[in-house]
């Protein structure tokens, strides 16, 4: 033998931590939330100009936007190391994958992108992205653990991708972008809430003023369900108005009978910490494959 056991193909080791550095990085991204914000925004173009906008404004818009959203999750794992520890150890900086430097650094570097490609668009939807920053910055920083609040912020930010999509092709003040701005942060205040009858372990370590801390999970459980419900009679409204054919009814049926089904199975999960993440998923990726719906029939329009 040439070398000693020991001393066998060090790049190995090298290439192994680096691949897992990596997975670690894409695992802060948290890609389907950062995918779903850019759809959303492709989304409100769609509904603003009643078809596709152009190359370029679809490409900045997306992707401006799948990067702030990127940059405050990876920020969100930045401030929330300690309660990490306790629900979810598996994360890559409490995991050790990445450090939180690193993590700092991407968070960084991703808002920068972000802004350019804003830029880019125009000087309002630069300005709208700051706001994103902002409040995605104070929520991460100061309102994590104010409850109800904190849930508005992130609801907020949420809606307001759509709003992004019709400001980013020169329409901002269109109806229906709004009303689907409004069904989109609904949507999200609702898992929300959920999420902090599935976190509750850990919040109470941080003294977090959730509204399942302060009543219960049964009673934010509830809450939650209430909002989605009045989700589902919302998506009513753009076809009582006459705002989109009937057709359009097939993607709008995907995203209620997703949010129906996983409401009840969440509000029957109970102390099922696990089963109800599982359905708190199922209602996010059932609204997304809507809009993916939605966009495909657009596509196929053409």
């Amino acid at each position: 033998m040439f070398f000693k056991e020991s001393e066998k193909c060090p790049l190995i080791g090298n290439d192994t931590m680096s691949m897992k550095k990596a997975k670690g990085f894409v695992r802060l991204l948290r890609f389907e939330l950062p995918f779903s914000a850019g759809v959303c925004v492709v989304m409100g173009q769609i509904l603003a100009l009643g078809g596709f906008a152009s190359a370029s404004e679809i490409l900045y818009g997306f992707f401006s936007v799948f990067f702030i959203s990127a940059s405050i999750l990876v920020l969100n794992d930045y401030f929330d190391v300690e309660t990490d520890r306790l629900n979810a150890p598996d994360r890559p900086i409490p995991s050790k994958l990445v450090t939180a430097s690193e993590a700092l650094l991407l968070s960084i570097s991703l808002m920068l992108a972000g802004l350019v490609l804003s830029y880019l668009i125009s000087f309002m939807a630069l300005l709208l992205s700051l706001v994103l920053l902002i409040v995605g910055s104070l929520y991460n920083r100061n309102y994590k653990k104010s409850g109800l609040p904190g849930n508005l912020m992130v609801s907020f930010s949420v809606g307001m991708t759509f709003i992004y999509g019709g400001v980013s092709v020169g329409l901002p003040f269109n109806s229906i972008v709004w009303l689907f701005a409004a069904i989109a942060a609904l949507i999200d205040l609702g898992e929300e809430i959920a999420a902090d009858a599935m976190d509750m372990q850990g919040d109470l370590l941080i003294s977090s003023r959730s509204l399942a801390i302060r009543y219960g999970g049964r009673f934010a459980l509830r809450i939650s369900g209430y909002i989605f419900f009045s989700v589902i009679l919302l998506t009513s409204v753009p076809f009582i108005f006459g705002w989109l054919p009937a057709i359009y009814l097939l993607p709008i049926a995907i995203m209620d009978i997703s949010i129906a089904y996983s409401s009840l199975r969440l509000l029957g999960s109970g102390n099922d910490t696990r089963a109800g993440r599982k359905y708190i998923r199922h209602i996010y990726l059932g609204s997304t494959s809507g809009l993916l719906v939605f966009i495909l029939m657009r596509l196929l329009e053409m």
